[in-house]
């Protein structure tokens, strides 16, 4: 690991000062990503500005029944709090799924939506990588790629996004606030991660500088009703090779509301508008669900090794929606 410059500051602005004062200064809260990478000589910052004593850690709910999560609350803080957990089940669920307890003590969701979106090539300096070293060449779009992504790839980059977190997020139309010296702004998480394009080393539209400072999740009354599910090479500390935050509102059998996202399958988190489309307003029955996921991965181009990856995502789209509708069912019923 390189030498670096340390700061440790209380206040949002003077944050913002010393990493604009610094050229290479990066924000640094609970580490987990950021400094795994330092250790292995992937990312070098010249100075980090320590902002985990910054009064951004609180969850608060909205009058309208929403939320408004602080940048520097921990993962562990977000998964346990009981207005997540009923407002938004598949948020905490999929946090929970996400790394080890020691890691969600220490991780926290400004950070958890700036890791890096990458795969085992970008880890190793030995191995060509355009995320690591623009027009470098991508290792995985030949080589192992039985774990990468089936939509919206380009061959400069195959990886997919790692977090588990984002995942709901998105399908719950997270916004993310941040600050700069300029101002304050907000980027919708549908627009917040960048399309591969020719350089994957951009992955955010966050602009430079920029602290985030809090993520904003709306009202949905669907969100009640939402679950996730992930499915992966091991049990526990291993990144999704297909996940889902799925949410059904069913009512006298027709689909009033549904939202759908996915992870392990692009370079972002995966909102299923497709399939959400062609839910919506019709029955809630096996075979429209199965067509709608049909509908959704009519445009997937799997790899050469990971074509597994759409019939796995398909699976899980008709398992979780049809449990989902049995327990509206019940509820109904009931």
């Amino acid at each position: 690991m390189r030498a670096f410059a340390y700061a440790r500051t209380t206040q949002v602005r003077d944050a913002l000062n010393l990493v604009a004062q610094h050229d290479g200064a990066r924000f640094l809260a609970g580490g987990t990503n950021l400094v795994d990478l330092m250790k292995a000589g992937v990312e070098s910052p010249a100075r980090l500005v320590d902002i985990r004593s910054l009064a951004l850690h609180e969850i608060d709910g909205t009058p309208d029944g929403g939320l408004v999560i602080g940048a520097t609350a921990t993962n562990s803080a977000v998964a346990a709090d009981a207005q997540v957990r009923s407002r938004y089940p598949a948020l905490s669920q999929a946090i929970l799924a996400g790394a080890s307890g020691q890691l969600r003590n220490m991780a926290t969701v400004g950070g958890n939506l700036l890791q890096r979106t990458r795969c085992a090539y970008f880890a190793d300096p030995s191995e060509p990588c355009n995320k690591r070293v623009p027009g470098s060449g991508c290792s995985a779009f030949n080589g192992s790629n039985h774990n990468h992504a089936i939509l919206d790839w380009t061959e400069h980059c195959v990886a997919t996004h790692p977090s588990d977190m984002a995942v709901p997020l998105t399908a719950f139309d997270a916004v993310v606030r941040y600050e700069t010296l300029d101002g304050i702004g907000t980027i919708p998480l549908s627009e917040f991660y960048l399309p591969v394009g020719d350089r994957p080393d951009r992955e955010t539209a966050l602009p430079d500088g920029a602290l985030i400072t809090a993520v904003e999740v709306p009202a949905a009354a669907v969100a009640r009703r939402s679950r996730y599910r992930k499915v992966r090479e091991r049990a526990s500390y291993a990144f999704a090779t297909v996940s889902l935050a799925a949410a059904l509102d069913v009512e006298h059998g027709v689909v009033r509301d549904v939202r759908l996202a996915l992870g392990g399958v692009a370079a972002r988190p995966w909102r299923a508008r497709l399939a959400e489309s062609a839910l919506r307003g019709g029955p809630a029955t096996a075979e429209r669900i199965s067509a709608a996921a049909d509908v959704e991965f009519a445009a997937a181009e799997p790899l050469r090794d990971n074509a597994y990856k759409v019939t796995l995502a398909r699976n899980l789209i008709e398992a979780v929606l049809t449990e989902l509708a049995a327990d509206a069912g019940e509820e109904r019923n009931g």
